[in-house]
């Protein structure tokens, strides 16, 4: 028997919402202060109420970076803002969570960070087919004159759109 070459057809829409990804939040500052060069994606050891919190889309990875204890990978100073619903049994908004990745992906990671100059930066958080996902980039930190530069490419840019645009017209 042949396989169609049409997609599955999705039935309802609980399998439409788990099938796409559900960002939670970004970190918006990572690509203006750091070159990223290669992305992973990773699961995260949750709590319950860190769970429910995240679906509620409350979340911060501004000041947020992963760090290696050991041979594990740890997500450190990103902020899950507590779970009303959750009581005393509530966790801690800035506890250190665990990172799922695989070995390989570990040992490449733990490499370049031992290397001068390279840190793990977090990008986003989001959820694939009902799990939590963490997007990190292994990331140099950009020198000030590299964000000038950026900025002044980027107001160039604008120009020229704009005076094409009056051209046209």
């Amino acid at each position: 028997m042949e396989k169609s070459p049409y997609p599955e057809k999705i039935k309802n829409s609980s399998q439409m919402a788990k099938s796409e990804e559900k960002i939670v939040c970004r970190n918006r500052e990572a690509g203006r202060l750091y070159q990223l060069e290669e992305r992973f994606e990773a699961g995260m050891a949750l709590l319950g109420s860190e769970v429910k919190s995240l679906r509620e889309g409350r979340a911060n990875l501004k000041d947020a970076y992963a760090r290696f204890e050991g041979r594990e990978l740890y997500l450190v100073q990103a902020h899950i803002a507590p779970y009303f619903q959750a009581g005393i049994f509530n966790h801690n908004p800035e506890r250190a969570r665990k990172l799922l990745l695989n070995k390989r992906e570990l040992k490449r990671l733990l490499g370049k960070v031992t290397e001068r100059g390279y840190t793990i930066i977090p990008l986003k958080i989001y959820f694939k087919k009902g799990r939590a996902k963490l997007e990190i980039a292994l990331a140099k930190g950009k020198k000030v004159y590299d964000r000038r530069e950026e900025i002044k490419k980027r107001d160039l840019e604008r120009e020229m759109r704009r005076e094409a645009k009056y051209r046209r017209s």
